[in-house]
């Protein structure tokens, strides 16, 4: 595998987000952008959100479709990527158009795009890189697992539409667990 290409490009609030001890990391949440490129992944992810701690959502890690590793938000902060498990996890996103633009319009909920091979290499690369760094690290999951909330269409409120399926079908589940040595996180 190569060596681990990572650009460091801290989010203007990342000094904002609450300290935590990454020795209470157990856990990777895998993810994808949906959006169209790495660039508008980032204007989202610096939209203050949070009005009280000026912060906003975004993961730790993107990997964009050429394989480059950026990381928005160190391990030693708590980033805002899922609901209930973001003191114990690590956000990584995966450029990726899935729904994009009609995210929760219930005549588009199919998820088309496939990963580049050399972004799932720099994933499971990224992934051996922090069980290296953070031993307490043992569980994967993707984002859809733990936020199974359900919402109102925006075609039809009559109908209800999963609000986050990422990182979706098309995510190779069975290569990456078995090249990273991180097991599914329990039900």
């Amino acid at each position: 595998m190569p060596p681990l290409n990572l650009t460091p490009v801290p989010l203007p609030y990342e000094t904002r987000l609450q300290a935590r001890d990454p020795a209470a990391i157990d856990l990777v949440v895998i993810h994808c952008t949906e959006l169209p490129d790495l660039a508008t992944a980032r204007e989202y992810g610096e939209r203050v959100l949070y009005a009280e701690s000026g912060t906003g959502n975004s993961g730790h890690y993107y990997i964009d479709r050429d394989g480059s590793v950026l990381r928005y938000v160190s391990e030693e902060r708590i980033a805002h990527h899922v609901r209930g498990y973001n003191p114990r996890s690590i956000g990584i996103e995966l450029v990726n158009t899935g729904r994009y633009p009609h995210w929760l319009d219930s005549r588009h909920q199919r998820m088309d795009e496939d990963y580049a091979p050399v972004q799932i290499e720099a994933l499971i690369g990224l992934l051996n890189d922090l069980r290296g760094r953070l031993p307490s690290l043992r569980y994967i999951a993707g984002h859809e697992e733990l936020d199974t909330t359900q919402v109102k269409a925006s075609d039809d409120p009559s109908v209800l539409v999963q609000r986050k399926l990422d990182p979706g079908p098309w995510f190779p589940w069975a290569r990456v667990l078995a090249a990273c040595g991180l097991e599914r996180l329990p039900r």
